[in-house]
């Protein structure tokens, strides 16, 4: 009888449980979440002449800093077999989630003009949403207070070679209409679904219970003789 109980219960408890697991796998992750200020890691990788090198992490002062517009001056080491026939071009990885950005040619790239890279972060709360990048020619005013900058990277002797890198942040609305409309809706259906299974598993349970107290009331003499 005891294990019946058990059962049962553990039974009439499994939709809560369930509700509650799919509340919490829904939630955001709180390891993923960024606090204004704090440096967002970066990764990049550089591919030359076919050859490619492995993903490596960018130093800290040259990451994006979360909600903080800023420019850094990136350094570009040399490509192993760097000959100055073909381009040079970098790829980078952005934040926890690994925000993918494409090839960005920055060596030879067919351009009388100094590069600069510029990306371009979304975000809302503590999460970043999207990232964009984008190789431009650095603007008049920023030559004429790098000069050395523009003298170095013509250089063909010279390196690291080093280029602006600019990061500039959008705060995006935290509100979602449509979607918040539709995990509510979701959530609804899903927690009454749960509630309907409970209480039918309820009152079955209950239902049972008064059955067998009204037969062993009604015929006391066979319920003995039966545990005899």
């Amino acid at each position: 009888m005891a294990r019946n109980r058990n059962s049962s219960h553990f039974t009439a408890t499994l939709p809560i449980r369930f509700v509650l697991l799919v509340w919490i796998s829904s939630l955001p992750s709180i390891s993923l979440a960024y606090r204004p200020g704090e440096i967002v890691p970066m990764s990049r990788s550089g591919q030359y002449h076919g050859s490619r090198t492995v993903w490596h992490d960018v130093v800290g002062r040259h990451c994006p800093v979360f909600a903080v517009n800023k420019e850094v001056l990136m350094p570009i080491t040399k490509p192993v077999g760097f000959t100055g026939a073909d381009p040079y071009k970098l790829s980078f990885q952005i934040g926890h989630e690994k925000l993918y950005v494409p090839w960005l040619y920055v060596i030879n790239r067919k351009s009388p003009e100094v590069p600069m890279i510029d990306f371009h972060l979304k975000y809302s709360g503590n999460d970043i949403h999207g990232v964009t990048a984008k190789v431009i020619d650095m603007p008049h005013q920023y030559i004429q207070v790098h000069q050395d900058i523009k003298k170095n990277y013509w250089n063909p002797q010279q390196w690291p070679k080093h280029i602006i890198v600019r990061y500039t942040w959008e705060e995006t609305s935290e509100i979602d209409v449509t979607g918040g409309f539709y995990v509510l809706f979701g959530s609804g259906l899903l927690l009454s679904f749960m509630l309907a299974i409970y209480v039918l598993q309820s009152s079955k349970d209950k239902l049972e219970k008064f059955v067998r107290e009204t037969v062993a009331e009604t015929n006391p003499e066979g319920v003995a003789a039966k545990a005899e």
